[in-house]
């Protein structure tokens, strides 16, 4: 693996998996994602001392809709889906609020909650072109790690949980196998058996487990073959008390807070299932957001906690296969909908030993840092962006655990804020924020998509170097750049009929120490310009006109970056002065 590209991917999402790949990688899936769907939802609700018939209606539910927002995710219909393989699970961010709705006002609060909060989302994912100057690669690279770093004492702890009465060292044993076996064939396994890596190393431990006392199924006995606990359905409630309609802003933050990570996260999916290094198309990134949203409407009407897609377990699952291709999404999520038919099979698979699951946390959370790293190289770490990782990462892990902010909130914020991973993410968001704000005045030009625009273009041009007062050679090669930016749009961009209207085309420039940064704001439905200009020594020489304006831009330029929204494509020029 290097900065530009994984070579070990041996399917990316559109490539054509052959279905027995596809069915073994998805049973791995399922078999990694039903114990986290299956707890989350049992801890939240017998964390709220509610009945036994809610809480096999929740796992029924949860399961029903984490498979059915799984396939979703995998696939592109309209702006629905992220079209990359994305297991969807119920969300442990949302306990704490969960379990204070189910103590204020029960079920229905809970429901009618997790509705509202799905609407806030899909809000989000509609406003994201306007945050983009926010929510960065530099932003997104510094979550992957704080999640990393937080997470990782929580799969550590995992190793020593067994039950009472056997030995910590019996959990240690049977994590050091999964370690050891996951671990080996991750590196030296070739072929089929790398596919199943993940699966051997989890049935190595729980082989080890069983004799241990590790593995206790006894409590299967009492539970169904086949069953549909339709007697808990709770439904909705739109007049909540006050307490209940209290807990919305808290909810709200939590999305919020989730929404910023999971842009993230729908980022590092297009990064980690591709063999070479690809600019990020953003229509993705809100297909898999808008998804996302929906997922939480209709958990909440289902009356099951809030979903969401948990892109580290599914990266993880890449990153040890080396497929990731869509197929798997299919087979994943409709086998967690046929599991939620068979409670006996579901507890079986929900009850595999915690030092097993902790092992291969630590692995997932160890290959999560590491592509932190990798996004923040990408990006390039420049001293402002420097200081936004350090702060952040320095106040995210140094106040996890403390009670400084706790103590000083109060309860139900400190649930909140009393987190180091949310610290360390309002820390990000907020610096970027301060960094926008107080960075140079930006001038604005108007026109149309059109060569004929190219003169006014070229005087803006002119007068934004001026003002700064550039040399005439600064000047010359930053009109040169907005020349050829304008030229490759033009060339990347669909032909219009004769009597169709220009596009719109908005230029924004802004001067950043020795360099003006320009923004290049149009609707297009093509190729990439980064793609391009990032592989363009990669192609074979031929004679097309249109490789000369690439060429020249990247000689001209000192970055190019291509944001493609639903609607909106953004070019990002950077223009270093002498």
């Amino acid at each position: 693996m290097s900065l530009r590209g994984n070579d070990a991917i041996r399917y990316e999402p559109d490539d054509p998996c052959p279905p027995g790949d596809a069915l073994g990688v998805g049973i791995q899936c399922v078999l990694l994602m039903l114990p986290i769907v299956v707890l989350i939802a049992v801890i939240t609700v017998l964390a709220a001392h509610e009945d036994r018939e809610f809480l096999e209606w929740t796992v029924f539910a949860a399961l029903v809709v984490s498979g059915l927002f799984t396939v979703l995710q995998s696939t592109k219909i309209g702006r629905l889906g992220g079209g990359h393989s994305l297991m969807t699970v119920v969300t442990p961010n949302y306990i704490a609020v969960s379990v204070l709705a189910l103590a204020e006002g029960g079920p229905p609060l809970l429901a009618t909650l997790t509705v509202v909060a799905g609407v806030f989302y899909l809000a989000f994912a509609a406003w994201l072109p306007l945050l983009r100057r926010i929510v960065t690669p530099i932003v997104s690279g510094t979550i992957f790690m704080l999640i990393a770093v937080m997470v990782l004492p929580v799969s550590l702890d995992l190793l020593g949980d067994v039950p009472e009465g056997s030995s910590p060292a019996s959990g240690l044993a049977t994590a050091l196998v999964t370690l050891v076996v996951m671990t080996a064939l991750v590196i030296r396994a070739r072929g089929k058996w790398k596919l199943w890596s993940m699966t051997i190393g989890i049935a190595a431990g729980c082989l080890v487990a069983i004799p241990l006392g590790l593995y206790d199924i006894r409590h299967l006995g009492d539970a169904p073959w086949f069953g549909l606990p339709l007697g808990g359905f709770p439904g909705l409630d739109w007049t909540p008390s006050a307490g209940g309609w209290a807990l919305l802003p808290l909810f709200l933050i939590v999305t919020l807070v989730q929404a910023i990570k999971q842009v993230g996260d729908a980022m590092l999916m297009q990064q980690v299932s591709r063999r070479r290094q690809r600019a990020i198309d953003f229509r993705l990134v809100q297909g898999s957001i808008t998804t996302n949203g929906v997922g939480m409407i209709v958990a909440g009407i289902a009356g099951t906690p809030p979903t969401a897609f948990a892109a580290t377990q599914t990266a993880s699952i890449i990153h040890f296969t080396g497929v990731a291709a869509r197929r798997v999404g299919y087979f994943a999520g409709l086998g967690l909908m046929a599991l939620a038919l068979f409670p006996k099979v579901t507890g079986l698979l929900a009850a595999f030993p915690r030092p097993v699951m902790g092992a291969f946390l630590v692995l997932a959370l160890g290959m999560l840092l590491v592509e932190g790293i990798r996004t923040i190289a990408r990006a390039g770490l420049d001293p402002r962006s420097a200081m936004l990782v350090g702060v952040a990462l320095a106040i995210g892990i140094g106040l996890q655990g403390q009670t400084i902010i706790s103590d000083m909130l109060g309860s139900p914020w400190n649930l909140l804020f009393g987190n180091g991973m949310t610290l360390g993410t309002v820390v990000a968001i907020g610096v970027s924020a301060f960094m926008e704000v107080t960075s140079p005045r930006r001038r604005r030009l108007e026109a149309k998509l059109d060569l004929s625009e190219l003169p006014a273009i070229d005087a803006f041009l002119q007068q934004v170097a001026q003002e700064i007062h550039w040399s005439p050679g600064s000047a010359q090669r930053l009109r040169s750049a907005g020349e050829e930016t304008l030229s490759s749009l033009l060339q990347t961009g669909q032909e219009q009929p004769e009597s169709a209207e220009s596009p719109r085309l908005i230029i924004r420039t802004r001067p950043d120490d020795d360099a003006i940064e320009m923004e290049f704001l149009a609707i297009f439905q093509e190729e990439n310009l980064e793609d391009r200009l990032t592989y363009l020594d990669e192609q074979a020489e031929a004679v097309d006109d249109r490789e000369m304006s690439f060429r020249l831009l990247r000689h001209y330029a000192s970055s190019v970056n291509h944001q493609k929204y639903h609607g909106l494509d953004i070019v990002k020029v950077r223009v270093e002065g002498s």
